[in-house]
């Protein structure tokens, strides 16, 4: 199965990209430093994520293959760059 955004999504493709999504904003929301955005806010932010990781990979390496683990992987980074730009733009929030 690969859930790199390259790849064609049918039904449930998409469906595992978006449970990938969202549990990579879940991780995200845990692993970036400051309060998060919320578990609604996270999840977001972990579909827009996995989104931006695989434009990444796709530019990187544009016929590669990711099971569940490594789209996992994929996604989360996506997430942390995403919320690092967001910190940097809106600035940290207070623990």
């Amino acid at each position: 199965m690969s859930l790199v955004l390259g790849a064609a999504l049918n039904p449930g493709g998409l469906i595992a990209w978006i449970v990938i999504g969202l549990v990579a904003g879940w991780l995200a929301g845990m692993i970036m430093p400051g309060k998060g955005y919320g578990i609604i806010g996270d999840l977001i932010l972990g579909l827009i994520g996995a989104f931006v990781g695989g434009l990444i990979v796709n530019l990187v390496a544009p016929d590669a293959s990711f099971g569940f683990w490594g789209s996992l992987v994929v996604a989360l980074i996506g997430a942390c760059i995403l919320v690092a730009i967001l910190h940097s733009v809106t600035g940290r929030r207070a623990v």
